[in-house]
């Protein structure tokens, strides 16, 4: 236990070398080349990305982030205006629209009951 005391006043008061100091710098180096050619045009994208769903025009549809669902009738500087099928109109600020709404294409239904297939031996 003593000579673990003794080690370590040793390794405390001994002469540094100037290695430790570039390792840190090398680190410095390394992480802020990380965040400028990785995390901030990564981040950057993502936001423009964010931007640009939630643009809508007067007559487009839109839906909010609580589920709603209506056409663009009125846009100021502070809020969007939101009519929806039955008449009622809303007003929402820009961030609480989520994105432009596009209702699914319709699939049509397929007549896989007329075929049989090979295990369908009747």
């Amino acid at each position: 236990m003593l000579f673990a005391v003794n080690l370590l006043l040793a390794a405390t008061t001994a002469k540094k070398s100037s290695f430790s100091g570039y390792l840190i710098l090398i680190y410095i180096v390394i992480f802020g080349s990380l965040y400028f050619f990785y995390i901030r045009p990564r981040s950057q994208k993502q936001k423009a990305a964010r931007l640009n769903t939630r643009k809508v025009e007067l007559g487009e549809r839109a839906q909010t982030i609580g589920g709603f669902i209506g056409t663009v009738v009125k846009m100021d500087d502070g809020l969007i205006t939101l009519r929806a099928s039955s008449g009622v109109e809303l007003d929402f600020i820009p961030t609480a629209i989520a994105r432009k709404y596009d209702p699914p294409a319709a699939v049509p239904e397929s007549t896989d009951d007329e075929h049989q297939e090979e295990g369908d031996q009747k």
